[in-house]
């Protein structure tokens, strides 16, 4: 009862969260925080909030002893399950998201087991509940080679945004990680994640250049992959300066399922544009429609076109075509949503709006 009533209070705390974490009727996600938390750290995983706070604030209020939470709290935070922040005399703590934020952190803990309670929560209403509210955790940035130079606003220029970054990682995506555990449909590559900070740190053995990150975005839009990112302008996730670029399909990541498989329309923010084909100049190659990761081209009566609802603007179609007949039209300005300006802004527009639901 006890392990219950304390992964009970941290689904609650991680709820209250603007990524959000919705219950569902199984309580599927007792069993999921459980494979990720030990009680003790649930118990006090599930005094924090989205407020930094000192270690003796926690503590306090968890009654347990300083150096117990210290500790736990300190352990939490070296796999992802709570944030750290250094502060003059110690260190701050806030509760992660679960998306994006705990989930990711179990790259390399990822198993069958986990990887099947990640995949029933999200079916049983945790993608509704995460993905489907505004604004968008992730977005879209098109392939640079699709649009006009002068339309790339400066939040959609991935390339910019990379040159002033200062140090670079790649790592294996963990959505195709979690989908090799439990049956993947794509043969896509796993290092496609490209982790990028706006300050210098020490090289790691995942460490990469600024010309090598920007070689695998490269290589990402030639297999047809699409750019994600943390959906606010400065594109990093963080004050610190930590930043993605992920390299998504339809059939694993996460956000992008939330259109192909829980039909989820905005389950990520769209980019400024939209696909046309031209039909004078389409040949019906199919290329195209191999290409779209959320299924937003079809083929009628040999006629290919384009949904544009369900067109997330990502160019894949445009780099694609060997007759030149696809192109990205710029939306209207008043149908362009610029993202928040940062994270803490993001936050707030989003606790907004799930208090109007």
């Amino acid at each position: 009862m006890a392990a219950d009533e304390n992964y009970d209070k941290l689904a609650r705390a991680l709820g209250r969260l603007p990524n959000g974490f919705p219950r569902t009727p199984s309580n599927i996600e007792i069993e999921l925080l459980g494979k990720i938390f030990t009680l003790d750290e649930a118990g006090l995983a599930a005094e924090l909030g989205e407020h930094w706070e000192p270690v003796e604030d926690v503590a306090a209020r968890h009654g347990m002893p300083e150096p117990d939470a210290r500790t736990l709290l300190v352990g939490m935070a070296e796999r992802g399950l709570v944030w750290p922040r250094k502060r003059e005399g110690g260190l701050l703590f806030r509760l992660a998201p679960f998306v994006v934020g705990i989930y990711e952190a179990q790259l390399t803990r990822m198993d069958p087991e986990l990887a099947r309670l990640v995949d029933e929560y999200m079916e049983a209403g945790g993608a509704e509940g995460i993905m489907g509210a505004e604004p968008a955790i992730h977005r879209v940035i098109p392939s640079q080679a699709a649009i006009k130079p002068e339309w790339v606003l400066p939040y959609d220029d991935v390339r910019e945004i990379l040159k002033s970054a200062k140090a670079f990682r790649v790592q294996d995506c963990v959505c195709r990680v979690q989908m090799d555990k439990i049956g993947r449909e794509c043969e896509f590559p796993l290092k496609t994640c490209v982790i990028y900070y706006t300050m210098e740190r020490p090289l790691s053995p995942d460490s990469i250049s600024r010309e090598e990150a920007l070689a695998i975005l490269a290589e990402c839009e030639h297999l047809g992959l699409v750019h994600t990112v943390s959906n606010v302008q400065t594109g990093a996730l963080l004050p610190e300066g930590l930043g993605y670029v992920c390299n998504c399909c339809g059939c694993c990541c996460l956000v992008l399922k939330g259109i192909t498989k829980w039909g989820i329309e905005n389950s990520v923010a769209h980019a400024a544009y939209y696909a046309e084909i031209d039909p004078d100049t389409c040949t019906a190659c199919g290329i195209c429609l191999d290409r779209c990761q959320v299924g937003a081209i079809v083929e009628e009566d040999g006629l290919i076109s384009v949904s544009k609802s369900r067109c997330i603007g990502c160019g894949l179609c445009v780099t694609g075509c060997p007759e030149d007949a696809a192109n990205l039209v710029r939306k209207p300005d008043e149908e362009i949503l610029s993202p928040p300006a940062d994270f803490a802004a993001w936050e707030e527009a989003r606790r907004k709006s799930r208090e109007k639901k």
